[in-house]
Parts: structure tokens; sequence; C-alpha cells
């Protein structure tokens, strides 16, 4: 007799079935997986929301994770029950979420981007400046392939983004002699790749049915940013690579900004902050800066217009003002405050 399915191998069926990006399924997955454990591997058929306000507090009060982190595990834990289990929570959980604290981003000024970047070498100074210079997520830098890149029309296609959508934004122009040296360089160690009897890469959805079994050794499918090294599929047999993983950008842009002595934390995100923040600088419409970082509502763009540099959102200090007409630039003195009284 057949056992049945564990919980978290359906769980990943369902959020598959719906399209999610293989990272939320192991998020969600994981989440599931403490949720459980942390109430002594009950079956969460037998728990309901009171255990499930006790594992939010938990993660709040003893791990302080963030917001974001707090409402994903409630997220992952109410699809288990309303997706999986069939079964809703016997109460609404609207009063779990947490409320996110309204942060501005941080934004370099474009010579501190310059020392960044130049701070950087070989892929991952590539990627940095693209980061910088199309606005993309760091992950959406990492999953490029060969043919979301057209060099003839300065575009670079965002595909499955935040949410699934596709995008198209800019590629600057000081790149692509560099772009290109780097597809061609890549070209030539993929056809080695193959000559060894490897040069796969794994194709999104079904389409290595629809293509047939070599369409992922083909070229335009490549990652544009391949790691170094070879994996084998353990469902196929093929040879394959993975992009260049995350981390390795991560941690040249860390070291970078480190030693460059800049006195805020920098990240890969820090690089799309500035390349919107730069663009309302320069005068560009929000909605063209909204569609270029592929935000759903331009509320959230409009976040990038409290830390432009022109004082508070465009309001010029009185104290600008009195210094253009040429008065002192000094408080008034003790003089000045007896005249008040």
């Amino acid at each position: 007799m057949t056992a049945p399915p564990r919980l978290i191998d359906v769980l990943r069926d369902r959020l598959r079935m719906r399209h999610y990006s293989p990272r939320t399924i192991e998020a969600y997955a994981k989440w599931v997986s403490r949720y459980v454990r942390f109430h002594g591997r009950r079956h969460p058929r037998d728990m309901d929301v009171g255990e499930l306000r006790d594992f939010l507090t938990h993660l709040a009060r003893d791990l302080r994770v963030s917001a974001s982190t707090q409402n994903q595990a409630l997220a992952a834990i109410r699809f288990l029950y309303e997706e999986v289990l069939d079964r809703p929570l016997a109460s609404p959980t609207d009063h779990l979420v947490a409320k996110r604290p309204a942060r501005l981003p941080t934004v370099l000024s474009a010579a501190d981007v310059a020392r960044v970047i130049d701070g950087i070498e070989g892929t991952p100074k590539l990627m940095a400046r693209l980061l910088y210079g199309s606005g993309l997520r760091l992950m959406e830098c990492c999953q490029l392939r060969v043919k979301d890149v057209d060099l003839h029309r300065s575009e670079l296609t965002v595909r499955r983004g935040k949410g699934g959508k596709d995008r198209r934004t800019m590629l600057p122009q000081s790149v692509l002699e560099d772009l290109r040296v780097h597809l061609e360089t890549n070209r030539a160690r993929h056809a080695e790749w193959v000559a060894r009897g490897g040069g796969y890469v794994e194709l999104p959805g079904a389409l290595a049915k629809k293509l047939g079994p070599d369409a992922g050794r083909a070229w335009v499918w490549q990652w544009l940013f391949p790691a170094t090294r070879e994996y084998r599929d353990a469902a196929t047999g093929e040879r394959r690579r993975h992009h260049l993983h995350e981390t390795v950008v991560q941690a040249a842009v860390t070291q970078s900004a480190r030693a460059a002595g800049l006195g805020v934390r920098v990240t890969c995100h820090t690089f799309r902050h500035s390349f919107a923040t730069h663009l309302l600088e320069s005068g560009y419409d929000i909605r063209t800066v909204q569609e270029l970082l592929g935000h759903s509502d331009v509320s959230t763009t409009m976040i990038y217009t409290h830390v432009l540099n022109r004082g508070g959102m465009g309001v010029e200090s009185p104290l600008d003002d009195m210094v253009s007409r040429g008065a002192a630039t000094a408080m008034p003195g003790a003089a000045g405050r007896r005249r008040r009284r």
C-alpha cells in the first residue's frame, strides 16, 4: 500500500500549481516546518489561531524577526490551512499582520556609487554596474539569460520579476562593449562545455518538453552570468550550470563599500534605490521610473520623492532664503531676543 504524501510535499505541489516562485515555495515550506516543530510536531489540523498567535509571538519576541519576515510566516501558514488542509482558521487573522515600519531607502550620491563599483572586480563589477545602471533587483540580474539582452536596442528584458511580471528597462551605453566581450567569452566557454557533454541549463516551466531535449543547451537560454562549476541534475542526469550565486555579488559590494569608508550600510539594493532617485533628480517623470522599476503601484515609487536632494520635498529652508538675500547667517543674539520680549 502506497504511503500518503507528506504534508510538506503536498504544500509544495499546491504552491507549484499556483506558479509560486521556487524561492517562495522553499520559504513557505520552511515556515510550515518550523511551525510544526515549535508545537512539538503536532499536526496543524489539531491547531488553530491560538497556536498560530503563539508561534508569531515567539518569532517577534524571542527571535526578534523583522515585520516582513513575520508576515511571510503568517502567509505561509494561512496558505497551509486554506489551500492544503482545506480548513480555514476559525477566526480572522488580519490582526496578526505585523505593521511594517516606514523607512526611507539609503541612497548614495553618484560619486559614492562610482567609488563602490570601482572597488569591485570581474563579473561582480559588471553585475553591479547593471544593478545601478538598469535599476535591477539582485536576483533579476543573476537570472538574466542571453536572450534577455538586446545590445542593438540597448534594452534588458526582466522575466518573471517580483510578482511574476515581465518588464523592459534600459541597458546603459557605457556597459555595451564590456557586455559584448563578456558574451563572446562565455559563448566560447559554453561551446567547450557542450563538447564535453555538458552545457545544459534549467529551462523555465514546461519548455524542456515543448522545445525538445537539447533546448537546454541552446546558447540563447544560457545564463548571462553563469557559475564556474557544473552540477548533475538528479532527475535528468544532465550536466548543468547554475547562474552565479547572489552571495558572490553581495560579498563583493559589501567589501568594496567598507573599503570606501562610506558612513552608511550599502547593499546591492542600494544601487536600485540610487538609480530611481537619480532619475527623479534628473527630471524624469515618476511614471517612467515606475515602469523601469516594475512597481505595480506608483505609491511604491513615490517613496523616492522623499529622499531627493532638494530639502524637504522641494521646500526651501528659510535659512537659505535669508542667506540668498544677503542677511546675516548667524541667529539673532541677546539683543534680538530682548527686542522680541
